[in-house]
């Protein structure tokens, strides 16, 4: 499967995962959970909701390796990281309003992950050659 053909799944997965987990996200700060937890709540939700249509559509990837699903949670842990340092730096020091900054992270996170999922976790050389073309 083409890279670009892989982008779109990835997407069709992220923006109604995202498009979910933001409403969310609003709707637990409305409520008065801080502003870190709420992501943190809903970014936990978004590993388990995406990893199998990730791994089964967007990448095809067949392997049945434990490990898979360990360099998926890596990736999405490094792209916690970077999510909640955003929050940590843009809110909480320059007092960016929590979000705008949670809505342009979104964009940030997706990419960082697409390029681990496509070329870490779920790299070509795991799939079968008529999966590749």
């Amino acid at each position: 499967m083409r890279t670009a053909d892989q982008l779109v799944r990835f997407a069709i997965v992220g923006v109604a995962s995202n498009a979910v987990l933001y409403m969310l996200y609003l709707a637990a700060t409305e409520a008065g959970v801080e502003h870190k937890g709420a992501m943190t709540g809903v970014f936990a939700l978004g590993i388990l909701q995406t990893f199998l249509f990730n791994k089964n559509w967007s990448f095809r990837d067949r392997s049945t390796r434990a490990s898979t699903f360990v360099r998926y949670m890596i990736a999405y842990s490094a792209a916690y990281g970077i999510n909640l340092v955003a929050m940590l730096v843009l809110v909480d020091r320059y007092h960016f309003p929590d979000r705008g900054v949670q809505a342009v992270m979104i964009i940030v996170v997706a990419l960082f992950l697409f390029a681990a999922l496509r070329f870490w976790v779920f790299p070509a050389s795991r799939r079968s050659f008529a999966e590749q073309e």
